[in-house]
């Protein structure tokens, strides 16, 4: 029993070495494309130096890193287990009388508490350094609307004001939403009208609007213009570029919320009468990301613990990485199909998982008993 679990730590220490390495080597790979990418699209920017580019990539690290955590563990584990096998270790091992089963439980461990840290600690602090970067993003590099968030029920957007011949932007914020059968009530609606230097050029406060094809119309709207007195309360016109789903689409995306916050957004969302479809996909994706990362470890072990002496060594390893690419594929397929509707979130983020989870043990039964 000792050497056993003697044995087992060891493989657990080598196994998480590699892993970590390959995950933060893929994470620079990925963060220095992404610089570039920036780089690119800051360069008919002024503002965009390139202090506040090298800042956005870096509030970016944190989201990449756990987008890559999966191929990090698949790859890291290929790795290890085939570093084990070339200096027959895990022959030795089994020659002792153990199973695949005792020696890969540490890496598996290791995995899925990887992926559990990641979920609980990681993904807050991934969230709020993503928000800053798209906000930095929007400020800076992207041009357009601009970004729409809908926080503690509040809906707040931006949108290009079609009454100026200037580049002036006007800033809505409602108390409150209601969006049914297609339609969007607004209640409490302030709107900032700003010239393309910024400088406030009126506020219209309305009891109420209605966003229709190609209007807001304003119930008891009164317009205030900096030094002189607000107009008597009446009903007005908008123009806006703004559509239903538009506004529905452009709410807070799901990767700028930590897992603690996503079940009150939902259920905010849900209160509000907006879909949270993508949300409750994301959040159960969250959820799936420890089974995630132990099922890649077990792809790993079963594609790489062939002893060398039987030749065909590069083919498993190979089949190891296109079954992990593979099993990432079906997964965005279905995620997909539940952004859609068309599978539930749950089954659509979990499904994906527990299928290659299925094949990984069923390849490690054949090698181990077959």
């Amino acid at each position: 029993m000792p050497f056993a679990t003697t044995l087992t730590l060891y493989i657990a220490r080598v196994f998480s070495v590699h892993m970590l390495g390959m995950l933060a080597a893929l994470t620079g790979v990925v963060s220095l494309f992404d610089l570039i990418e920036l780089l690119r699209r800051a360069a008919t920017r002024p503002d965009a130096t390139f202090a506040v580019v090298a800042q956005i990539a870096g509030l970016r690290l944190p989201w990449a890193m756990m987008q890559i955590l999966p191929f990090a563990v698949l790859l890291g584990g290929i790795l290890a287990f085939w570093r084990l096998t070339r200096s027959s270790e895990l022959i030795v091992a089994r020659a002792t009388g153990m199973s695949a089963w005792q020696f890969l439980a540490g890496p598996t461990l290791c995995a899925v508490g990887l992926g559990c840290f990641a979920v609980a600690v990681v993904t807050p602090v991934s969230a709020a350094m993503r928000a800053r970067a798209e906000a930095l993003d929007s400020n800076y590099i992207k041009s357009g609307g601009g970004p729409m968030a809908l926080n503690g029920g509040q809906l707040w957007l931006r949108q290009a004001d079609h009454e100026l011949d200037s580049q002036g932007v006007a800033l809505l914020h409602a108390n409150h939403v209601v969006v049914r059968d297609g339609t969007l009530a607004a209640f409490g609606l302030s709107i900032f009208r700003l010239d393309a230097e910024d400088r406030l050029l009126e506020r219209i406060e309305a009891v109420s609007a209605l966003l229709t094809p190609g209007n807001w119309v304003l119930n008891e709207a009164r317009t205030i213009v900096p030094g002189r007195h607000p107009t008597a309360a009446r009903d007005v016109s908008m123009p806006t570029s703004m559509t239903v789903d538009r506004v529905q689409d452009s709410f807070a995306p799901p990767d700028t919320l930590s897992i603690w916050a996503l079940p009150g957004f939902i259920a905010l969302l849900d209160r509000s009468g907006f879909s949270s479809i993508r949300h409750r996909l994301h959040f159960h994706s969250l959820l799936a990301m420890p089974l995630l990362a132990g099922t890649m470890s077990l792809v790993a072990a079963g594609f790489s613990m062939r002893p060398a002496r039987r030749g065909g060594v590069a083919q498993m390893i190979g089949s190891g990485v296109a079954a992990g690419f593979a099993l990432f594929v079906i997964a965005k397929v279905a995620e997909e199909f539940g952004q859609t509707g068309t599978l539930p979130p749950a089954l659509a983020a979990w499904a994906p998982i527990g299928a290659g989870l299925m094949l990984s043990v069923s390849l490690l039964l054949h090698l181990e008993d077959g």
